[in-house]
């Protein structure tokens, strides 16, 4: 390789962390922007996102991740063990974050049918604020090792379960029609959920908040007596 080519080849590399970093927010690899450092597990999942949602989990390396943020291996090692626990993360905080939000909705004082339908929509905005992490899961989910696929898929099964029991809810109640089995209905929702990283634009005709009215809306009107 030449001297020219070996420069652009390490120009390229640097802006691209500069990019990365900047769309992880990450300035200069030790600020948040506003002057106070971020927490460097909070950079570290920031800049694997990142690094994941481009090139993909498998051809991304420890090493690149902790250059880009700007850390020692030491570091990522202290917070999350292995490339693996970064990608269980990354989809973990999503659904903690998301299974909260779930059980406010479910235990609020409502009528089951706004609390479905706030519950619907909610999921569907969260996914599309986080959608670097859901589509990273779910194309990257196989590089999980049996124990993590199985407690994953056990945190996934407690959410259905708690959406699915307001749909068991409002069909007891006559509120919902009882023709349509719950375990479908759910299905039928979080299958357009789960889709939503192959078609969504951030610069598209539709914000997130009326993405979820429609399939909110939809799920509604599927379960109408």
């Amino acid at each position: 390789m030449t001297a020219g080519r070996s420069a652009r080849t390490t120009d390229a590399c640097e802006e691209r962390k500069e990019r990365v970093r900047a769309m992880a927010g990450i300035k200069d690899g030790t600020s948040n922007g506003n002057g106070t450092t971020k927490p460097v597990a909070q950079r570290l999942l920031a800049t694997a996102t990142r690094l994941f949602a481009e090139q993909g989990y498998d051809r991304t390396s420890v090493q690149e991740i902790v250059d880009t943020a700007g850390v020692t291996k030491g570091a990522l090692y202290h917070y999350f063990g292995s490339k693996e626990d970064l990608l269980h993360e990354v989809y973990g905080r999503v659904l903690r974050l998301q299974q909260e939000r779930l059980d406010r909705f479910a235990d609020a004082d409502a009528p089951v049918e706004q609390r479905l339908r706030d519950a619907a929509a909610d999921v569907v905005v969260t996914t599309i604020e986080n959608l670097d992490d859901t589509k990273i899961f779910f194309r990257s989910m196989h590089h999980l090792s049996p124990e993590k696929d199985k407690q994953v898929r056990a945190e996934r099964r407690r959410y259905h379960e708690r959406f699915r029991a307001l749909i068991e809810e409002g069909q007891r109640t006559g509120v919902f029609t009882a023709d349509v089995p719950a375990d479908l209905v759910v299905d039928y929702h979080f299958g357009s959920v789960h889709h939503l990283g192959t078609w969504y634009r951030e610069d598209g005709p539709l914000s997130p908040q009326q993405v979820a009215d429609h399939l909110a809306g939809l799920l509604l009107r599927a379960l109408r007596p």
